[in-house]
């Protein structure tokens, strides 16, 4: 091995050590693996399903700006690739002129593989946007600059044009799909909506159907002319390609907009397959409470003639408007009308046991003063047999006051507070009659 000698430097700089003949090999071999691992990389980026995607679409926006920049910027990497292998092809055929290579071979090696000895043609510039232009600007006027350098811009370029394409690509892998099938299922939904009457002009539901179809299509129109409009890069700052995820805020909307939909269509249905029990049931709580309500004023009339001096609340008449609205419910069902049925019977169900409870209250009400009067002659009876069992039903006194209360009980109309006045005089004097008999057997045991 001879010692390697000086190469002109730069004017006014010292020269650089020439490489000997172990660093020649050294450099070659790693810029051999280098030159197979970018080739295979851009043999990859023109094979990318993505890139024949963006070459075959019809593109706007966001979209078609960058991947116009993104072609000038894949030309540019193919001119710089090619400056790189005819250098690494110069540097080889120069190696392989002789096994131990002499000083002049080794100078011209080391400024192939270490200095500024790559140059790439003036064809290489080729309108690129800002971004590419500041790293091929150099490249596009001629000048010279070294293989690590020509390496560090194609890195650059290629990491941005993939970056474009895998996003595109994943867009394009994700929404399309996820539109077509919800469409689908907005299309199952619209049918079953119109057999049961919701349709656009007479329902909500039918008009928001049409929003949403509205929306999914204009949606995926976009999605597939712009991709990149609907990419959110990684918020976490990430230099790798492809760092980030599909934007699926309106179709997540439309998404939740249609279930909404469909939980009110089945709703819709399950009224269709319960109208007939429920308009049943509902005849049948109207028909009580009209029933109560009838016993009720019977019960007033009774009441108003047999108990005096007793305020009785007057009772309503039968509930005219739930018995219209039931007619209309069933006319609803005669004609399909299940979107206009669902919200009636639902209102119509709560009102009617309303007003069953109404009845029932207004008979309880009109009643009690007859509970009074049945409440009193029971207690009556009660103490009267209680002193005959001890043998007191025959006192006079005792026979007087309850010949009193018993009239005014029995009598009609009946003063309910000169007649509980009546009882309780009877049972004070029950009570006083009762206690020497109490005491007497006391004695005795």
């Amino acid at each position: 091995m001879g010692v390697p000698g000086p190469v002109p430097g730069s004017p006014g700089m010292p020269d650089a050590p020439v490489l000997d003949r172990e660093e020649v090999d050294r450099a070659l071999a790693r810029l051999g693996a280098e030159y197979e691992a970018i080739e295979t990389s851009l043999l990859a980026l023109q094979d990318h399903a993505g890139r024949r995607l963006l070459e075959g679409a019809d593109l706007s926006g966001t979209t078609k700006e960058r991947w116009a920049a993104t072609e000038r910027s894949i030309t540019v990497l193919w001119s710089l690739f090619d400056a790189y292998t005819a250098t690494l092809e110069a540097a080889r055929e120069v190696r392989a002129r002789r096994r131990w290579p002499s000083p002049e071979d080794l100078a011209e090696l080391t400024e192939l593989l270490r200095d500024d000895g790559v140059t790439v043609p003036g064809a290489a510039d080729g309108g690129t946007d800002g971004a590419t232009d500041q790293e091929s600007g150099p490249a596009g006027r001629g000048e010279r600059y070294s293989l690590e350098e020509l390496v560090d811009r194609m890195n650059g370029l290629y990491a941005r044009s993939l970056d474009v394409i895998v996003a595109a690509d994943a867009v394009w892998s994700t929404l399309p799909a996820r539109i077509d099938l919800l469409s689908a299922e907005l299309q199952r939904t619209r049918s079953l909506a119109h057999s049961v009457g919701v349709r656009p002009g007479e329902h909500p539901a039918g008009d928001d159907l049409e929003r949403i179809t509205d929306e999914l299509a204009r949606l995926r129109a976009q999605v597939i002319a712009d991709p990149l409009a609907f990419w959110v890069s990684s918020s976490t700052g990430s230099s790798a390609p492809g760092g980030g995820r599909p934007d699926t805020g309106r179709y997540d909307r439309a998404a939740r907009a249609l279930e909404d939909i469909r939980r009110e269509v089945a709703a819709v249905l399950d009224v269709r397959q319960d109208a007939e029990h429920r308009l049943m049931q509902l005849r049948d709580v109207l028909s009580r409470a009209d029933r109560t309500l009838t016993e009720a004023r019977q019960a007033r009339g009774e009441v108003l003639a047999k108990i005096a001096a007793s305020e009785v609340p007057a009772v309503s008449g039968p509930p005219t408007a739930l018995h219209e609205q039931l007619a209309a419910a069933a006319e609803y069902r005669r004609r399909s009308l299940w979107h206009r049925l669902s919200p009636l019977l639902d209102s119509l169900e709560e009102r009617a046991e309303d007003e069953l409870h109404r009845a029932r209250e207004s008979l309880t009400a009109v009643t009690a003063p007859l509970a009074v009067r049945a409440e009193l002659r029971g207690r009556l009876d009660a103490y009267r047999a209680k002193l005959a069992r001890h043998g007191l039903a025959a006192d006079p006194l005792l026979v007087e006051r309850y010949d009193i209360a018993r009239r005014m009980l029995w009598s009609a109309p009946c003063d309910l507070r000169a007649a509980e006045h009546a009882v309780w005089r009877y049972q004070q004097a029950a009570a006083e009659a009762l206690v020497p008999q109490q005491v007497e057997g006391k004695g005795e045991s």
